[in-house]
């Protein structure tokens, strides 16, 4: 925070700044802006946060997203990886209850589902909540992975999102915007080069209940508010002021729901997620707006 933001808090404050869009170097990617602190608060408490490729790599236009739909897709058991219990949760919980779209779980999540579905419908918002793996080196050896398949990341330009153009493409998953100097930003970061306007990826191995609290309230606000990273902003703050916390089995937050029933195996008797390392994770590439 000294040596990036200290040097112009104060001409921030003057122009009435809102939003900070980084383009950072390949030694500073990997960094959770949203948590630098001033010593009395987080950065995300005070701006709106976004990373961008490049300036001449934005898409600059404006749609605002109520009133469009979703489409969530995601895998909760795998064969060699370890399940994800939260994932039906998190996308039925998004996809009936918090927004309109449609959700597809584990056989249906699947590569030739994915390009048919968009081809159906020209889904604005796609959702995957899954496992990501990224490994430096070959960007064939860095996946998402699908049901039955492995969406490596130089395969990304297939599956056709700059066209129509996907607003939003979120990758519940871990390190999904980590990259190197030959995949910069990963996932998310190739994602807006091919086309994609904003995409919310994740920096670490981020927690499968903590996953689920940030996007369920992202989603809440993303109703509501102007920007995506806005919406991703008040989703953290949320998080960090306790107010998004785990009690009786089931997920409270600021928005209309009442609370989500969890599924047993992800119970547990954490009541808080406001440490960094449950919300800082998540980071907007790409178009802030």
């Amino acid at each position: 925070y000294n040596w990036l933001i200290a040097p112009i808090a104060t001409d921030l404050e003057a122009a009435g700044i809102n939003t900070l869009m980084f383009s950072m170097d390949a030694g500073l990617r990997s960094l959770p802006i949203a948590a630098l602190h001033d010593g009395e608060q987080f950065l995300v408490e005070k701006y709106s946060l976004s990373q961008i490729p490049s300036v001449s790599l934005i898409d600059t236009t404006y749609r605002a997203l109520q009133d469009t739909r979703v489409l969530a897709m995601g895998a909760s058991t795998f064969t060699e990886l370890s399940p994800l219990p939260a994932v039906p949760v998190e996308l039925t919980t998004i996809a009936d209850r918090l927004w309109q779209g449609n959700a597809f779980l584990n056989e249906e999540f699947t590569r030739e589902n994915l390009l048919q579905q968009r081809q159906n419908y020209p889904y604005p918002i796609i959702h995957l909540a899954t496992h990501g793996e990224f490994k430096s080196g070959s960007p064939g050896e860095s996946y998402i992975q699908l049901w039955d398949d492995q969406l490596q990341l130089d395969r990304i330009r297939e599956m056709g999102w700059n066209n129509p153009v996907v607003e939003l493409l979120v990758l519940s998953a871990c390190r999904t915007a980590l990259g190197d100097e030959r995949a910069e930003l990963g996932f998310a970061g190739l994602a807006v080069q091919a086309g994609v306007k904003s995409a919310l990826a994740s920096l670490w191995y981020v927690s499968d209940e903590g996953t689920l609290a940030l996007m369920t309230e992202f989603y809440s606000h993303l109703t509501n508010a102007k920007i995506k990273a806005e919406a991703l902003r008040e989703a953290q703050i949320a998080m960090i002021r306790g107010e998004v916390r785990m009690e009786g089995g089931q997920l409270f937050g600021t928005g209309n729901l009442e609370g989500i029933t969890l599924p047993s195996a992800a119970r547990n008797e954490r009541l808080s997620f406001a440490h960094p390392y449950y919300w800082s994770s998540f980071t907007l590439i790409g178009s802030p707006w």
